[in-house]
């Protein structure tokens, strides 16, 4: 793996964190849009709580690590791709204001309102977001500012076909991760209920994709090819091997699972485009051509290894709690520790090892296979650093 590549591996990591997590709470304002009873509502609502903010940090890093080392086709995307990402924005703002609102009104009928749009910025913004990807992936985006049409680019019947399949993916996530909230809290009835919707909305997600391969081969044939019989053939199989593994796995009530298997279906979906689109960033463009100069690149990598000191460990106790249902009671849930925690400075020094020989072989080598090893460093500090960070509760 080439130095210019990796700050695209990190963006795409991230892409596929905010799909699954954002996703998933993307997905909940669909089930508050269609449900009948305020049951359903009351617990998407309170699901997602403690993690809504946190999500939208996936976007903001990606953003910001294309911009910083892929500066021409960041312009080219955001000009040329401006009225989707600019409703994306807008529903993101929209559906927050809403989720704030929400616990100062004063009646149902209030409430009510505030609950729609919350559900249709929800389902907007996903859809927005996808339309983006489609005007991408059929290389409808080129250099220049704008870089094609401001319309065309993002209406066509792919990037429609990926909008629609944002939506029922995001609401298919929600369904899944709302069975085993529901189980912790102690809800059995709500859980199943939840089942019935996450299979039916699996059952949709697949057939959208399955639409999306038919409108792929259409309207982009070289995508199309290096998908499904090139490099691309790998993620595609992954994510269909993941998608039956959830569905076997809501039948089964095997909720804690089904969340990892689902999300991986999506993230590989994610790997699957990258993987078929490579080496094209956009029409005409290559990642090499778009990529910054080499310390700039280098700046990218270490900020974001640095970065990731603070924002992996963070994250991880975050959804910990949240999993555990620990974070909503405050002081009270925290059981007294009648003696101090001795610190795993080995796991501590693990941690560190795998950082600084990251940053060694992606910034001081130049060889393909050096920043190979940096890479799988790179996933060995995490891997390391959520361990240790396990092990302090």
């Amino acid at each position: 793996m080439h130095l210019y590549v990796l700050p695209l591996a990190f963006a795409l990591v991230g892409l596929a964190l905010y799909t699954v997590l954002s996703g998933a709470d993307f997905g909940a304002g669909f089930w508050q849009l269609v449900a009948t009873d305020e049951d359903i509502r009351d617990e998407a609502h309170h699901a997602m709580g403690p993690v809504w903010e946190a999500n939208h940090v996936w976007l903001i890093f990606v953003l910001t690590v294309v911009w910083t080392a892929y500066p021409a086709a960041f312009g080219s995307i955001a000009s040329t791709l401006s009225i989707p990402l600019f409703v994306a924005g807008i529903g993101i703002v929209l559906r927050g204001g809403a989720y704030a609102l929400r616990p100062g009104t004063r009646n149902a009928a209030e409430q009510r309102r505030i609950d729609t749009v919350f559900a249709v910025s929800s389902i907007l913004t996903p859809f927005a977001l996808g339309t983006a990807v489609g005007g991408l992936a059929s290389e409808r985006v080129s250099v220049g500012n704008p870089g094609g049409s401001l319309v065309t680019s993002w209406l066509n019947p792919l990037s429609i076909t990926i909008g629609a399949l944002a939506v029922a993916a995001s609401a298919y996530m929600a369904a899944v991760f709302l069975c085993g909230d529901a189980v912790r809290h102690g809800k059995p009835a709500l859980a199943e209920r939840f089942r019935m919707r996450a299979l039916a909305a699996g059952v949709v997600a697949g057939a959208a994709a399955l639409a999306g391969i038919v409108v792929l081969h259409i309207d982009a044939e070289r995508l199309f090819t290096r998908l499904t019989q090139g490099d691309g053939l790998p993620a595609l199989i992954v994510s269909v091997a993941a998608g039956g593994a959830t569905l076997a796995l809501l039948w089964r009530r095997r909720y804690e699972p089904a969340r990892y298997t689902a999300g991986l279906a999506v993230a590989a979906v994610i790997s699957g485009w990258a993987l078929a689109q490579n080496p094209v960033f956009l029409r005409g463009l290559t990642i090499r051509e778009a990529a910054a100069s080499h310390d700039t690149l280098v700046a990218v990598v270490v900020a974001v290894l640095a970065g990731a000191v603070l924002l992996f460990p963070s994250l991880g106790l975050l959804f910990r709690l949240t999993l555990r249902g620990t974070l909503d009671h405050g002081e009270s849930a925290v059981s007294p520790r009648p003696q101090a925690i001795r610190p795993n400075v080995g796991g501590t020094r693990l941690s560190a090892a795998f950082l600084v020989a990251a940053i060694g072989f992606l910034t001081l080598a130049d060889a393909p296979w050096a920043h190979a090893i940096g890479v799988v460093c790179c996933f060995g500090f995490v891997v390391a650093g959520f361990r240790r960070v396990a092990e302090t509760d």
